[in-house]
């Protein structure tokens, strides 16, 4: 009797001549087709649910760029470009393809003059999301086969932060620091073989484009007996950086600005806002860097020179603040330390003279406070201020 009952699917009610075939169950049939969309339906909902784990804990732009405030003063203008950047490239990630609609990623070059806070933001993205993260330099970089570490330890850096999980470092982020000491000499093709200049550049193409690269698991050079992991880095974000010293002059050139004479730097900084809003890759490209890595990092920022208003910010406002970390050294010794508003300046007047960057202040920091670190542990002192006339003994 059941032999002779019509085969129907289910789920759509489509009899066997009207499907590929039926599956028998204990209780009816389901078609090939019906099987199929449940398949496609689960596969999405499990995607969605490892979509939605990639995106938890990863902060909104502006929450990124409220925690970068904490520790970086100033910059604004690369601090929500950086926040806007890292927050798409896990949208990015977590998106699904939709009728052949993929999202590219876009990797950031961030020029600028040295301690002006570019190596600091991205150890800060760093200390906020929980991702893998590593900041490599590009000025040890060679070409393969040269002494020196192969393009792919980039890749191999971030290996070990992700601790040796390949899904983890294949969705990392990569800040490639100093990108400007690989610059090729003049705007024309390279005559002569520069393994650390123009070679390195053509060897971190594919790493920026998002290739497969085969990189030995504990770092050093390859081996035919090691055996190599395969890392895929389509999905890994680059954030370069580089002081690009003379950018500025080249930006000023093409715009047809004064940049000879005896007030040329006077009329480089005055102009300071005016040519360097319109830095573009035609600048890079005179600077030394081939159009094929221009192309590959399509958001382009740069960071300003930072003034004495802003240097006296960052000895006293950032969650570390130098001052602050005096202060918490001498309180280890149950010293109370001060600083007076005139020392500070004091200090950050002659680091602008060394023309170092924030970067510097730590530097003149410790010339004034490295003997009152040495003999106040020993003396029964409960306070200490530092005043000018103490900063100029040290740093007149």
């Amino acid at each position: 009797m059941e032999d002779n009952k019509e085969k129907i699917c289910f789920c759509c009610g489509r009899k066997e001549e009207d499907v590929p075939y039926l599956m028998e169950g204990n209780y009816g049939y389901i078609c090939s087709d019906c099987i199929n969309l449940g398949y496609k339906l689960v596969t999405e909902k499990n995607n969605e649910k490892i979509n939605e784990n990639i995106m938890q804990g990863i902060p909104k732009p502006r929450e990124i760029k409220s925690f970068l405030d904490q520790y970086v003063i100033g910059q604004d203008r690369v601090k929500e470009r950086v926040a806007v950047a890292v927050y798409n490239h896990y949208k990015r990630i977590s998106a699904p393809v939709i009728n052949d609609v993929e999202i590219e990623k876009s990797n950031i070059l961030v020029c600028g003059p040295t301690g002006s806070g570019k190596t600091l933001i991205a150890k800060t993205i760093a200390k906020m999301l929980d991702v893998p993260f590593t900041i490599a330099d590009a000025t040890v970089l060679t070409e393969s086969g040269y002494v020196g570490e192969d393009v792919e330890s980039v890749i191999t850096s971030l290996y070990q932060a992700s601790d040796y999980d390949v899904e983890k470092t294949e969705r990392g982020i990569v800040f490639l620091d100093e990108i400007d000491k690989i610059s090729r000499k003049g705007d024309s093709a390279s005559i002569t073989r520069d393994v650390s200049g123009e070679g390195v550049q053509q060897g971190l193409l594919k790493l920026l484009e998002g290739s497969i690269v085969s990189i030995p698991p504990k770092g050093g050079r390859k081996h035919p007996d090691t055996p190599l992991v395969k890392i895929n880095t389509k999905n890994i974000l680059f954030i370069c950086g580089g002081a690009f010293v003379g950018l500025e002059k080249i930006v000023a050139a093409r715009c047809n600005k004064k940049v000879i004479g005896f007030n040329s730097e006077t009329n480089l900084k005055a102009k300071d806002e005016d040519y360097m809003n319109q830095l573009n890759p035609i600048d890079l490209k005179s600077f030394g860097l081939i159009p094929e890595i221009i192309g590959r990092l399509p958001i382009i920022t740069y960071t300003d020179e930072l003034d004495k208003e802003a240097l006296m910010r960052i000895l006293k406002e950032p969650k570390n603040a130098l001052t602050k970390q005096y202060k918490r050294i001498f309180e280890l010794d149950n010293i109370a330390l001060e600083y007076t508003d005139e020392a500070l300046e004091y200090i950050v007047d002659k680091t602008i003279e060394y023309k170092l960057g924030a970067r510097g202040l730590r530097g003149t920091m410790e010339t004034v406070m490295t003997n009152a670190m040495f003999n106040m542990p020993s003396e029964k002192v409960e306070s200490f201020t530092v005043d000018l006339d103490y900063v100029k003994k040290f740093i007149d």
